[in-house]
């Protein structure tokens, strides 16, 4: 089974920016779907974003369309959010996901995570 690892946790002003690396083992991570999500303290898991084997399919949630990109590096097991125009309501614990099946936005569609990283926005 594939082992996921997020790295690229930071403290950012509000508009600025920020990369995340979801860097698989274990597996291929082309084998997999790939999700984003954010949770802030005292809440559930949001989804963020999402994109499919080939990279062909990417979903993103509402709140972050426009502002962040999803993109994969098979050759480096690698996926990669890029956050642009951060705001405080960014900030969180991001974690990503993968899927062997078909995956959308639920976390119930993923089946390994991995442990999170931190993302602050001050304002």
């Amino acid at each position: 089974q594939v082992q996921l690892v997020e790295s690229g946790e930071g403290l950012v002003q509000a508009g600025g920016s920020l990369r995340l690396s979801c860097e698989a083992s274990g597996r291929a991570v082309g084998e997999y779907v790939v999700g984003w999500f954010r949770q802030a303290p005292g809440s559930g898991r949001n989804f963020v974003a999402r994109i499919s084997w080939s990279g062909k399919s990417i979903l993103y949630g509402d709140s972050v369309k426009g502002r962040f990109t999803i993109s994969r590096d098979n050759a480096q097991n690698t996926v990669y959010l890029q956050m642009d125009d951060l705001k405080p309501e960014d900030a969180g614990t991001y974690y990503c996901a993968a899927a062997e099946g078909v995956a959308q936005t639920l976390v119930s569609d993923y089946e390994v995570w991995g442990q999170g990283t931190q993302v602050t926005v001050s304002s």
